[in-house]
């Protein structure tokens, strides 16, 4: 039984999951955006980057970005998403 004001384990780990999910549509909604050099996003690209590709390459190995013209569409975090909230509903 979980008192008022203690949380559980379970509920911390479904929050870091939520956490991560709001990370990878923060990377997908900035990859739209051309980000320069000198801009002050850069640092927070870096960031973003380095939080969500340990999980985004080993999908990208299974599931390459598809061709669409003359551009790429990258499905990966797509599926991150859907594993992340499976994941999240079965805790």
């Amino acid at each position: 039984m979980v008192t008022f004001g203690v949380v559980s384990g379970v509920q911390i780990v479904r929050d870091v999951l939520e956490l991560y999910v709001v990370i990878l549509i923060a990377r997908a909604l900035l990859s739209w955006f051309p980000i320069h050099g000198d801009s002050a996003l850069v640092p927070v690209v870096r960031v973003l980057d380095r939080l969500t590709e340990p999980v985004l390459a080993p999908i990208r190995r299974i599931l390459p970005p598809m061709r669409a013209g003359g551009m790429a569409i990258d499905l990966s975090i797509i599926v991150a998403v859907i594993v992340i909230q499976i994941v999240a509903s079965l805790i």
